[in-house]
């Protein structure tokens, strides 16, 4: 899929329509609108959003469908939440992290810095507590979510230049998401988070040095490597990174029972091909840049310490300052201590010995 085909209409608007929010019911079917924070076409983030719908409206024979709205068609690209939460939608797709604004906790059930990988965060919320966390966060806005999906791990970053030092990094400007950004901003990074379809032109006319979106495939696809040829992984900031559906919670309760297990299994059947199909595209994107000349490169141990380092500093402070961060940091790391022992163990031992 080309890059100008999902970018064109992606409005990068800062500005919502504000619309009746009851649903649209005809013949005992229910039509709702369901904005995304991505292109829609998009492969992978936009990818996902559809999958869902199609599967909602398929399984329900109908009775519930959707009405997808591109980022920043009916609303921003990050006010899909608020949108939900006020009635504007009945459900959204998003990603956690991009409402981190009204809770420092939410980075958690998208991703953090030096975190869980995909299948340890889906564990984590199936079965270490995540998703009851997630609900009472939710629940005091009005919201119920669903994991929807991961991207896997993605990149660190497309550079114009070469990281050697720490000292490489003050003054640049850079897109990044998250707490990966805070923990930048402490190594002198002016950090910025744009709107997926503002990354390349920003990027393109010298307003960023450097950027980071998702991984080889969509990379590729927003053309960041028409931009800069070198690129830095893994991403110590998003060793995964989770997509959400989000619900108006009375909305949600006003469903029949059989079609609000139709959207929680529909979200869940959805974020196993979504992974999949990140895992396989990604394959192909980066054999295929590799071959253009992009270089692939990890960032020099001492950049790691130091954002390591800036990474605990930033989540001391969180946590001081948002006691819910700190509650669910608590239950993140009771799964990642050990889940870091066992994956170094067995996956680590399977990556070295294939090799």
């Amino acid at each position: 899929m080309q890059r100008r085909k999902f970018l064109q209409g992606a409005a990068a608007a800062t500005a919502g329509v504000a619309i009746t929010s009851a649903p649209a019911i005809a013949s005992g079917k229910i039509e709702w609108k369901l904005p995304t924070s991505f292109p829609a076409k998009a492969p992978g983030v936009g990818t996902n959003v559809t999958s869902f719908a199609k599967r909602v409206e398929t399984m329900s024979a109908g009775r519930l469908s959707f009405k997808v709205y591109s980022g920043g068609e009916l609303v921003p690209p990050f006010a899909v939440e608020d949108a939900v939460q006020k009635g504007t939608a009945e459900i959204g797709h998003s990603t956690p992290y991009y409402s981190a604004g009204k809770n420092s906790a939410l980075h958690f059930f998208a991703t953090v810095p030096f975190g869980m990988t995909a299948t340890e965060q889906v564990a984590w919320l199936r079965h270490g507590g995540g998703q009851q966390l997630w609900d009472e966060i939710y629940a005091e806005r009005g919201l119920k979510a669903f994991y929807s999906g991961n991207s896997g791990v993605q990149s660190g970053g497309w550079f114009k230049k070469e990281i050697n030092s720490v000292k490489d990094l003050s003054g640049l400007n850079m897109r990044i998401a998250g707490l990966g950004g805070e923990a930048m901003r402490k190594l002198g990074v002016n950090a910025v988070l744009l709107p997926p379809p503002e990354i390349f032109p920003a990027f393109k006319s010298g307003a960023i040095d450097a950027a980071e979106w998702v991984g080889p495939m969509l990379d590729q696809a927003f053309g960041l490597n028409k931009v800069a040829n070198i690129c830095y992984t893994p991403a110590f900031h998003e060793p995964s990174a989770a997509l959400e559906i989000v619900v108006n919670k009375d909305a949600f309760e006003e469903l029949p029972k059989d079609l609000q297990a139709i959207v929680e299994e529909a979200a869940l059947a959805t974020s196993v091909e979504t992974l999949a199909q990140f895992d396989y595209f990604n394959t192909q994107a980066m054999v295929k840049l590799k071959s253009s000349g992009v270089q692939f490169k990890e960032f020099p141990e001492d950049v790691i310490s130091a954002l390591k380092q800036a990474t605990v500093e930033v989540m001391d402070e969180l946590a001081d300052a948002n006691p819910q961060f700190k509650t669910v940091r608590e239950s993140y790391e009771a799964f990642l201590t050990p889940a870091t022992q066992y994956s170094n163990l067995f996956q680590g031992a399977v990556y070295r010995q294939r090799s």
